[in-house]
């Protein structure tokens, strides 16, 4: 419309002055909306317009050369709007893209200060110095020092393995490890700390980040645990020890009674020493050693867990010796009555032996599987290894040929029978299998009812042949 009226102005009106400057405000006006072929036909129908309604008469030798400069400059015009309003945009959609990008920035900045301050764990960065930079609440809590007083402060004090990181007090490459170390609180307290950490670069230096957590409940409980399985392998150990002790008691005491009929060897001193002697040894070796009031119940365990565990430890070292390792449980497994750590040092017992048992067989596989029945849980453990020769001596203490003091399965079966349970072999055509038997833990006073029924039964379970029976066993 523009463009129309500024031809009908140049047609009608009568001067010496060419109008047609004016289209270059059409020509502005379409290189916002039009594309670059748009904009040249626009031009060059103004280019005509111009030279149609021109008051100076049409000369090819002066007129073509002015056409050509009034077109240039109508899509010189056009196209510089065009560029410049192309340019407006991409400007526009930037600023756009770098709001956004600041907004989301901002958004992993707040989510990111929340969870380090959230954290159970400290969190700690620190420069090249060893200067704390950022340490969150749970990191002046760990250290017992005041809110906000760790920044600045040195981390030798506090964590002193922290400092003295090689790659990071260089600068000279990149570590990311972890490592348990000691740690010092401001009130003097020594504790054990676990450590992760991770050096990086900025452009004002290396920076370590460092999350640290205090392990020191963990391993008193560890330690706690393992002097509780130490004392109690020592007392079926020495009790063991006792028992063969005993047995050579009572055939020295009958030889013993055999010289004494003899007179004149019944008045000798030398024999009474030796009568003497062996009284006092075997009233040594009949002491009880019994598990003291003081040790904490029976509880339900929880199995599934509990091979989860084992699946953990003993996995790595049977995929190395090339063992195919295979699990047959059932959906769901209801807790035993057991002590955890006890019946785990029972599984990787068993493992161990499979596994050593598999060494120069072809086929090398581990099925663990378990069963329920009748209220307590069947857990077998079968190899494919070469078998049992005798499998009457399996549970006797010292055996012959057994490796170190041949003590593993006699000292595992009486671990499973503190609890109420047993362990026996299973024969097998081909390979080995061992069954751990367990109490399903049951609510309120059935757990107790059925804690006791066990108590009575379970050693009546299985009788190995050429062993003495449970209540002789008992006696010994």
């Amino acid at each position: 419309m523009l463009i129309v009226l500024i031809a009908l102005v140049d047609w009608r009106v009568e001067t010496n002055v060419s109008l047609g400057f004016l289209y270059l405000f059409p020509m502005l006006m379409v290189g916002v909306s039009l594309n670059r072929w748009q904009i040249g036909a626009v031009a060059a129908l103004c280019t005509f317009l111009e030279e149609a309604f021109d008051p100076f008469p049409f000369l090819p030798s002066e007129s073509i050369p002015r056409m050509i400069l009034v077109f240039a400059a109508f899509v010189g015009a056009g196209l510089f709007v065009f560029e410049s309003n192309k340019n407006r945009e991409l400007s526009q959609r930037h600023v756009a893209d770098l709001e956004k990008e600041m907004d989301l920035r901002r958004d992993a900045e707040e989510q990111l200060r929340v969870l380090v301050e959230s954290s159970p764990a400290a969190i700690f960065t620190l420069d090249a110095q060893g200067t704390v930079l950022l340490a969150n609440e749970s990191a002046h809590h760990l250290l017992d020092a005041a809110p906000g007083t760790l920044a600045g402060s040195r981390i030798g004090n506090y964590l002193p393995a922290l400092a003295s990181v090689p790659p990071f007090s260089s600068g000279t490459q990149l570590f990311r490890t972890e490592m348990e170390c000691p740690g010092r609180r401001n009130n003097g307290e020594v504790f054990l700390a676990n450590t992760w950490f991770s050096t990086y670069r900025t452009r004002s230096g290396p920076r370590l980040a460092a999350v640290v957590v205090d392990v020191s409940e963990d391993l008193r409980n560890r330690e706690e645990s393992s002097l509780q399985q130490f004392m109690t392998g020592s007392r079926i150990l020495v009790a063991t020890v006792c028992h063969e002790i005993r047995n050579l008691c009572g055939a020295i005491g009958v030889v013993n009674a055999n010289l004494g009929r003899n007179a004149a060897v019944a008045c000798s001193e030398d024999y009474r020493a030796l009568a003497t002697l062996v009284t006092g040894l075997e009233r040594i070796a009949s002491l009880e050693l019994r598990q003291s009031a003081s040790e904490a119940p029976i509880e339900g365990v929880d199995l599934q867990a509990l091979l989860n565990e084992v699946q953990i430890v003993i996995e790595p070292p049977l995929r190395e010796a090339d063992i195919d390792l295979r699990w047959s449980l059932p959906g769901s497994l209801p807790l035993v009555l057991a002590d955890r750590h006890t019946l785990l040092q029972v599984f990787l017992n068993l493992t161990k032996n499979s596994a050593r048992a598999m060494e120069s067989s072809q086929i090398k596989v581990l099925t663990i599987g378990a069963d329920v029945e009748a209220g307590r849980v069947l857990i077998r453990v079968e190899d494919t290894g070469p078998g049992v020769a005798a499998p009457e001596r399996l549970f006797q203490p010292f055996q012959p040929g057994a490796e170190s003091t041949g003590l593993g399965l006699y000292v595992s079966r009486a671990l499973v029978r503190g609890f109420h349970g047993d362990l026996a072999y299973v024969p097998r055509s081909h390979g080995c299998c061992f069954t751990i038997s367990l109490t399903a833990a049951a609510d309120g006073s059935d757990q107790n009812k059925h804690a006791e029924h066990t108590s009575l039964t379970a050693g009546r379970s299985h009788v190995v042949p050429g062993e003495p029976e449970p209540a002789a066993r008992g006696r010994a």
